[in-house]
C-alpha cells in the first residue's frame, strides 16, 4: 500500500538495547499493514543512531534527532506527530513496558469510529501491572491519576504513554504545551475527544535502560497539571489560583510579622516588611508561570504588569496601616494587620479585573496563538 496508515511515534534518551525487539514486535503485530516507526531522540549518548541506521535497513524506520531537545518526552512526541505522514498517530515507550502486540487492538476503536481517542490502559477489567512496583512508585501513580480526575473525566488510566488517535484531531487541537512525560493526558485534554476508549494491557517491567522519572519529573508534571486546569477551566483556575497563593503568601508574612514584632519593631514598619514578603511570594509563583507559559505571552516584559500591580498594593497596605496607627483612637495591632493587608488585596482584585491581570500579573484574556 502506498498511503501510510499508521504512524508509530517513539521518544528515545539512551534506549538503544530495546530498540531491535522493539522493533521486531511491532512488525509482527501490524504485518501486512501499511506503518512507519519514527524514533524521536533527545540526543542520545549510546549507540542509537548505529542501531537505527541498521534497523532502517529492513523496516520502515526513521530516526529523529532533537540536538538541542526541549519539553522532555512529551517535547518528542509532539515532534514526531509533526513529522508523521500516517493517519493514524501512535505513542508508545521504547522501554517494552507497553506491549506491541496490543497494537492492533488500541487501533480497532479508531478504525471502527467508535473511539476519537485510545488508551493503553493498566487499570480496566483485563488490564496489569507486572509485579515489582514499589509502594511508593504505586501511591505516585494513584496521586498522579486522581489530580488529573478533574479534566481526564472517568478515564481509568490518563496516565498511561500508550495512545492513539487520529491525526486529524492531533491537528485540531489548541494550545499544546508540552511538559515533562504526560503526553497522553496533554492530548487528551486538549484535543476535546469527546469518545474515549481504554484497551486493556499488561504493562510490563522495563527489559533494559535506565527510567527517565525522578523527583524533577514530578515537580514538572505538578507544572503541567497548572496549564491544564488553565485551559480546561478558564475561569475557575485563576480564582483558586488567587486564593492559594493569597493563602500561603499570607501565611509567610503572618509569621515574619510576629518575627519582626518580637525583635522589637513597631507595628507600622513590621506590617510594611510583612506585606513585602507577600509580594515576594507572589514573586515566585509569577516566575514559574512566564517560564512556563513564556512563548504565549503577548509581550516581552511580563514583569511590568507585575511590578506595577505590586507597587499599588505596598502603597494601598502602607497607607491603611499608617492611618490606623497615627490617627485612629486606639488601634489595635491585629486591626491593622488584617485591614491593611484587606486593602492591598483590594487594590490587587481591581487592578486583576480591571486590567485583565490574573494573580501572577499577566494579561491572559488574549494569546498569540489565538490572534489568527
Amino acid at each position: 500500500m502506498d498511503a501510510t496508515e499508521i504512524s508509530l511515534i517513539i521518544p528515545t534518551l539512551n534506549e538503544a538495547a530495546n530498540l531491535t525487539p522493539l522493533t521486531e514486535r511491532i512488525d509482527a503485530a501490524l504485518r501486512g499493514r501499511a506503518y512507519e516507526i519514527l524514533i524521536v531522540d533527545d540526543n542520545s549518548r549510546d549507540n542509537t543512531p548505529q542501531v537505527c541506521a541498521g534497523l532502517s535497513a529492513k523496516y520502515p524506520l526513521r530516526l529523529i534527532v532533537r540536538t538541542h531537545p526541549k519539553d522532555g518526552l512529551s517535547g518528542a512526541v509532539l515532534h514526531g506527530m509533526a513529522e508523521a505522514k500516517g493517519t493514524i498517530l501512535v505513542v508508545l515507550d521504547a522501554d517494552l513496558q507497553h506491549p506491541p502486540e496490543k497494537l492492533p487492538d488500541v487501533i480497532a476503536p479508531l478504525e471502527q469510529n467508535i473511539a476519537d481517542f485510545v488508551i493503553g490502559s493498566r487499570y480496566v477489567k483485563g488490564g496489569s501491572i507486572e509485579s515489582g512496583w514499589s509502594p511508593y512508585r504505586a501511591i505516585n501513580s494513584w496521586v498522579a491519576t486522581v489530580l488529573a480526575r478533574p479534566f481526564a473525566g472517568k478515564v481509568c488510566d490518563p496516565m498511561s504513554g500508550f495512545i492513539a488517535l487520529r491525526r486529524a484531531d492531533y491537528l485540531q487541537a489548541r494550545r499544546l504545551t508540552p511538559l515533562g512525560y504526560k503526553i497522553g493526558l496533554e492530548l487528551l485534554c486538549k484535543t476535546r475527544a469527546a469518545r474515549v476508549v481504554e484497551v486493556p494491557i499488561h504493562f510490563s517491567n522495563r527489559v533494559a535502560g535506565e527510567s527517565k522519572l525522578s523527583l524533577k519529573e514530578q515537580f514538572r508534571y505538578l507544572e503541567h497539571l497548572s496549564r491544564l486546569y488553565d485551559f480546561s477551566y478558564p475561569r475557575l483556575s485563576p480564582m483558586l489560583k488567587f486564593l492559594i497563593v493569597t493563602a500561603v503568601s499570607w501565611a509567610v508574612a503572618g509569621g515574619y510579622y510576629i518575627g519582626m514584632r518580637a525583635i522589637g519593631w513597631d507595628v507600622l514598619p513590621s506590617v510594611i516588611a510583612a506585606y513585602a514578603m507577600v509580594i515576594a511570594v507572589t514573586a515566585v509563583f509569577h516566575a514559574r508561570y512566564v517560564r512556563a507559559q513564556r512563548e504565549f505571552l503577548l509581550h516581552s516584559r511580563p514583569w511590568v504588569d507585575f511590578i506595577f500591580a505590586a507597587a499599588g498594593e505596598l502603597v494601598a497596605c502602607s497607607l491603611v496601616a499608617w492611618y490606623l496607627t497615627r490617627r485612629a483612637l486606639v488601634p489595635q495591632e491585629m486591626d491593622v494587620f488584617l485591614l491593611s493587608f484587606a486593602a492591598a488585596m483590594l487594590v490587587r482584585y481591581i487592578l486583576r479585573k480591571e486590567l485583565l491581570l490574573d494573580v501572577r500579573g499577566l494579561r491572559h484574556e488574549l494569546r498569540k496563538d489565538e490572534m489568527h
